[in-house]
């Protein structure tokens, strides 16, 4: 019997927000829920892996996947390329997996175009102060690279509007409960349910 398919779940936030550790949090306390791996052009950070956090190839190699359509959607951020896997998202949703992309406002849009029915959560940041000292306490960023993030972080929470769900990131545990809401709301809505428990729902019905 062909599994029902599984959910796409998006996460956008602005750089600084959290949100690494809140799809990690998520993770652990979700078995079924999956991260697909992106590829990006951008050199690893200290302590990324690749397959692990990205696949880091070179730009000529991402292009090369661009043109041969390999790529859900794909955007350029602060002059690096990203892009998600078509095959790597299609075949585990087939397969009745739950796949998570953390992805950014423009390609979360591609992505909806192609699947509709996925769940998008944007995360914002309590306020811009506290971004601005999150992003300065990763030590990880040139000063002139905080600046053009926090500058582009008022552009992408522009974007909040085309998501389904909208949450802050003040304190971890609270939003982590949050975001847990919604993906196991999410998980029961009618359209996935009726799949599901097609059987006991014709049961039930005949009784």
């Amino acid at each position: 019997m062909t599994p029902p398919p599984g959910n796409l779940y998006l996460i956008s936030a602005p750089s600084g927000t959290g949100k690494g550790t809140l799809i990690r949090g998520l993770l652990e306390r979700e078995p079924n829920l999956h991260l697909s791996i992106s590829h990006t052009t951008r050199p690893p950070r200290p302590g990324e892996e690749d397959g692990v956090h990205y696949h880091f190839v070179d730009r000529a190699a991402f292009l090369e996947m661009v043109e041969d359509g390999a790529f859900l959607e794909h955007a350029e951020v602060f002059g690096n390329l990203y892009g998600t896997s078509e095959a790597a998202v299609r075949g585990p949703l087939e397969a009745g997996q739950d796949i998570l992309l953390e992805i950014d406002w423009q390609g979360a849009r591609q992505v909806r175009r192609r699947f509709p029915e996925s769940c998008s959560i944007f995360i914002l940041p309590p306020s811009s102060a506290a971004l601005r000292q999150r992003l300065q306490g990763r030590g990880q960023d040139a000063r002139e690279v905080i600046e053009r993030r926090l500058g582009e972080a008022a552009a992408e929470v522009a974007h909040y509007a085309e998501y389904d769900y909208l949450l802050v990131n003040d304190r971890l545990d609270q939003a982590l409960e949050r975001v847990l809401a919604v993906v196991r709301a999410y998980a029961l809505r009618e359209a996935a349910q009726a799949v599901r428990l097609a059987g006991l729902l014709a049961d039930l019905q005949e009784a």
